[in-house]
Formats: structure tokens, C-alpha cells, sequence
């Protein structure tokens, strides 16, 4: 590898990296955003009241005189929206810095524009969320595709690592197991962020009974009616309570599953040198994940609180790409390790 090569995947390492921590402060100031009602503190879009900075109130009257100014959440929003395109350019790096590797061996191109691509659409769906003014199919969708950039990102910043220390070894191919658990990680992810956008994180009080029931009385196919109106200002939701505490149990029930998926895969590879240690880290923040979302239920859902349970989603999926990092990459080898010591065992 030349020198100059070798300088711009080091730079490429760190911009990743730097990426990834940019992507999971975008994903909280959002969430802060949206638990603050500001989500549509400014009611156009790039701007706020047709101004790159939030304009007086006098100002934001005669551009949108139906939509009262409110400061706070105006600049709340914009904030949000000077970090994301902070994000942007970022990634405009990673691809400028990598477009002369990109014919280079192991060099993951394909990652990068892909990359490029998902955050393209992601300002597209940031427009949509205030422009059909938090519609909860478009809000869910931001959300899933924030946590599709976070990903990006941090599989980026593995291969790159990689890349610079030399390609060693196979790869693992997929199985059944992985793709289970990840299937149950997209799915809870996507429900959270239904209950979310339609304001149900309390719909179901108490724990573990929703309403003092094992079985409420829930309107599931209104709950999760994908269809809805475009048009309604979804501020605050629309769902009536019955079709909330419907998307409120299903989260749980899909959290359930979710346990069983994660606690299946670590015992199957609990023996595998290298990546029972990264599963078992899985399991723990699941847990804790739990606790938070139990915590938000008992204490009807704090600012701070939920900010966490937000946080803790993006370390359970981070940490999960991370597992499977390790498996990928270290388990045919661990797997021989383990086959040997016990064919060793038994002609012991």
C-alpha cells in the first residue's frame, strides 16, 4: 500500500468514526426534538419561516400567519436540522476522500455510496416529515433510516479498520440464527418508532399488565392502519386510545420475542472464542434497554428518560452489528479452535 493511500484510510478511519458519534447525536437531538413538540416549530422546510436562522416574530407572521412563531421549538428544529446537514457533508467526505481507493482490493466503495444514498433520502423524508406535518409512516421511516446511516457508518469504520491492517482470513457467510435475531431487531425498531410517531408510549400504564389487564382492549387493525389520512396535522397523534394501546402491546410483545431471538443466538455460539463475549454485551443492553422502557411506563415518560430509552435502542443495534462483525470475522477460526479442543479431549 502506498503512503498516500495508507494517509487517507487513516483520515477515512477517523471521519467514520467521527460519522457514527455525529449520526447518534443527529438520531438524540431529533428524538429530543420530537419529545418537545418542536417537530414542527418551523412549518417549511430548509428554512424556518422562509430564513436559514429563525426569524422575529414579526417576520414569521407575514410568511405563515396560521402558524404562530414559538422560539424555542423554532430553534430547537433548526438546531436539528444544522447538525443533520453537518452529517451531510460529512458523508460527502468519506465519498470524496474514498473515490481514488474505489477500485483499490477489499476497499469498501459499494458501502460508501451507499451510504451517500441513504443519506440523500434521508433529507428527503426530513422534508416530509414537516411537510405532511409528522404523518407517522414518514416519521417511522426517518427514524429506521437515521438508524440505517448509524450502521452505515459504523460497518464503514469496521471495514475500513480492517482494510488498513491487512484482509485476514474468511468471512462467515449468514445463517438462520443471525438473520432471525436481526429480522426481530429491525422489526422491534420499526415498532418503536411507530409507538413514537403515534404518541402510545403510555398508552398501555403499568407494567407488565397494560391497563390493568394481561389483554386489554385494543383496535389493532386501526393501530396499525398504514394507511392513514395525509393531511391532519399528526402533532400529539390521532389514534384513538384503544388502537394507542394496541401499538403500545404489540411493542411489548415484540420486545419479548426480540429476548428470545438475542438469548437463542448467544446460546448457540455462548462456546465460540470471540463472539459469546460480544453477544453476551447484546444480552446486557437488551436487558437494560427493557428496564428502561419498564422505568418510562412507571414514570410516565420523562423528558430525560425517554431520551435514554432512545439511546439505548441505538446501543442495541450498534452492538448487535458489532457481534456480528465478530462472528463474520472470527468465527471460522474460533469454530476450529473449539473442534480441535474437543477431538483432543476425546483421544486424551
Amino acid at each position: 500500500m502506498h503512503d498516500s493511500s495508507e494517509r487517507r484510510l487513516r483520515w477515512l478511519v477517523q471521519l467514520t468514526l467521527l460519522g457514527t458519534v455525529l449520526t447518534a447525536v443527529v438520531m438524540l437531538v431529533g428524538a429530543w426534538t420530537r419529545l418537545v413538540d418542536a417537530g414542527l416549530g418551523c412549518p417549511d422546510w430548509p428554512g424556518c419561516y422562509g430564513q436559514l436562522l429563525v426569524p422575529d416574530s414579526e417576520l414569521a407572521t407575514l410568511r405563515h400567519p396560521d402558524v404562530p412563531l414559538e422560539p424555542f421549538k423554532a430553534w430547537v428544529e433548526m438546531a436539528h436540522r444544522y447538525i443533520a446537514s453537518l452529517l451531510g457533508i460529512v458523508v460527502l467526505g468519506v465519498v470524496a476522500l474514498g473515490w481514488p481507493l474505489r477500485q483499490c482490493r477489499h476497499y469498501p466503495w459499494r458501502v460508501s455510496l451507499t451510504l451517500l444514498g441513504v443519506i440523500l433520502l434521508q433529507g428527503a423524508f426530513g422534508a416530509f416529515t414537516v411537510t405532511l406535518q409528522l404523518w407517522p409512516q414518514v416519521v417511522t421511516l426517518h427514524l429506521l433510516g437515521g438508524l440505517s446511516v448509524l450502521l452505515l457508518f459504523f460497518w464503514l469504520h469496521l471495514r475500513l479498520r480492517r482494510v488498513l491492517a491487512g484482509p485476514k482470513g474468511e468471512r462467515q457467510r449468514g445463517n438462520a440464527w443471525w438473520v432471525v435475531a436481526a429480522v426481530l431487531l429491525v422489526l422491534q425498531l420499526a415498532l418503536g418508532g411507530w409507538v413514537s410517531s403515534n404518541y402510545a408510549g403510555i398508552a398501555c400504564q403499568g407494567f407488565p399488565t397494560c391497563n390493568g389487564q394481561w389483554w386489554p382492549e385494543m383496535d389493532i387493525s386501526e393501530g396499525f392502519h398504514l394507511t392513514q389520512t395525509v393531511g391532519p396535522n399528526y402533532l400529539h397523534g390521532q389514534l384513538h386510545a384503544d388502537a394507542r394501546s394496541a401499538v403500545q402491546f404489540v411493542h411489548r410483545v415484540g420486545a419479548l420475542l426480540l429476548g428470545i431471538g438475542l438469548l437463542a443466538l448467544w446460546w448457540r455460539y455462548r462456546q465460540w472464542q470471540g463472539v459469546a463475549r460480544p453477544l453476551m454485551i447484546v444480552v446486557g443492553l437488551y436487558a437494560l434497554q427493557v428496564a428502561l422502557g419498564v422505568a418510562n411506563v412507571w414514570l410516565w415518560l420523562p423528558l430525560w428518560l425517554a431520551l435514554l430509552h432512545t439511546a439505548g435502542a441505538i446501543a442495541l443495534a450498534m452492538g448487535f452489528v458489532w457481534a456480528w462483525w465478530h462472528w463474520r470475522h472470527q468465527a471460522l477460526s474460533a469454530n476450529t479452535t473449539t473442534n480441535y479442543s474437543r477431538y483432543s479431549d476425546v483421544v486424551a
